[in-house]
């Protein structure tokens, strides 16, 4: 389904195509030390850094590089990398317009995610493990998952239509923030066993504010545990802004637990990539934990049943629009020759036949039997299930009788 993990070994180093670039914020930054210098004996406020941002690819479109994470890659594994997107999106509006049909109970957008979790998707090694949300679609897309095995929960005829162990990818998680710790115990077993593989723990800037998240922090820190937690700082955790849950930017919280954070433009598939490749060697190098911020948008709604018109502007989405994942490594794509029409018109032939076999998949899938989600709760039974149980056939039962 996914492409061969061909980017997790990609080679590294400098791109000598372009004369060198580095897209951080450090204009202010630079000014500091000499207005510091004139008012040295005047009472000093405490002042935060400027958020420094990795980026190779600008929202134009130019490639550009970065002093500590760059890499080089072939024209066949940039197309890869746009065809990624292209299809996890087209993937990600079949599933909207399902739910919108009735067809799905539910469904949380991936819109304008997509550079995010492709890249960060793509740099993982077939033995790492991934403890996902309930929004990785892309992720999902890179281990090979089958895109129509996401939906079943969605449409609530089962708890997760995959075995994790087969691609490495665990459950959807709806609990907010607990995969974190559930990676930080698996990335701890990793260690004790003497493996070199890693592990990524995704959430959102919403779960960075969950106790959860913050004990995975200390365990993993302390344990020296080979996970990357890889926050997607879409900015909204619902219809709470960023600014009402922190007064730093949220990778500058790893400094507080003893290991390292990066902020990547989670809209430049290329900087994602790179900056996750390198926390993931660092981990599987035995140096502990890294959390990568990756500063991003969320376009759509945080689910179906949400309105996000109510709580934000529309200037405000335009903005980020400008900033499209997708539009920006097109462009570049074009630029330098690395793609022609005929490409992109078989990207899309074959966007098409996705989106309808994900139509046909979903309203193929057979209810689950009635009385199937009482199986399975506990291993040995419980006296409480058994009574619900009960209770539940008789209601059903009840139906039928009117029906007499």
């Amino acid at each position: 389904m996914g492409e061969p993990h061909w980017l997790s070994g990609g080679p590294r180093g400098p791109d000598r195509r372009r004369s060198t670039h580095v897209t951080v914020e450090s204009t202010a930054a630079a000014r500091k030390p000499r207005r510091a210098s004139k008012r040295a004996s005047a009472t000093k406020k405490p002042q935060s850094s400027e958020p420094q941002l990795v980026q190779l690819l600008t929202p134009e479109g130019e490639r550009v590089q970065h002093p500590e994470y760059d890499i080089d890659l072939s024209a066949d594994e940039l197309r890869g990398l746009y065809r990624d997107m292209v299809l996890t999106r087209r993937f990600d509006s079949e599933a909207t317009a399902l739910q919108r049909q009735g067809e799905l109970g539910l469904w949380a957008s991936l819109l304008g995610q997509e550079a995010a979790q492709i890249g960060s998707g793509r740099a993982l090694r077939d033995d790492d493990y991934v403890f996902p949300t309930y929004r990785e679609h892309g992720v999902a897309w890179c281990r090979g998952v089958d895109p129509t095995n996401l939906l079943g929960m969605f449409r609530g005829v089962n708890h997760g239509g995959w075995d994790p162990t087969t691609n490495n990818f665990h459950l959807y998680t709806i609990v907010i923030g607990s995969q974190t710790l559930h990676a930080t115990g698996y990335a701890m077993g990793v260690a004790k066993d003497g493996a070199d593989s890693a592990v990524i723990a995704y959430f959102g800037d919403g779960a960075s504010s969950q106790g959860d998240v913050a004990e995975s922090f200390t365990f993993s820190a302390v344990y020296n545990a080979p996970v990357v937690f890889f926050c997607q700082n879409n900015q909204w955790a619902i219809s709470e802004p960023t600014e009402r849950q922190t007064r730093v930017p949220l990778y500058q919280r790893a400094q507080g637990f003893g290991f390292p954070g990066v902020r990547v433009d989670g809209n430049d598939v290329l900087a994602c990539l790179a900056v996750t490749r390198s926390a993931l060697e660092r981990a599987r190098r035995g140096e502990g934990p890294t959390l990568v911020e990756a500063f991003t948008y969320r376009m759509g709604a945080h689910t179906t049943s949400d309105d996000p018109t109510k709580y934000r502007h529309d200037d405000e989405r335009a903005a980020w629009e400008a900033k499209d994942p997708i539009l920006r490594l097109r462009t570049y794509l074009e630029a330098e020759g690395h793609a022609d029409e005929a490409f992109f018109t078989s990207l899309d032939e074959e966007s098409d036949v996705l989106a309808k076999r994900v139509r046909e998949a979903v309203r193929a899938m057979p209810d689950p039997e009635d009385m199937a989600m009482f199986d399975h709760v506990y291993a040995d039974g419980h006296s409480l299930v058994d009574e619900e149980r009960a209770q539940f056939a008789a209601y059903q039962a009840s139906f039928a009788e009117e029906g007499n």
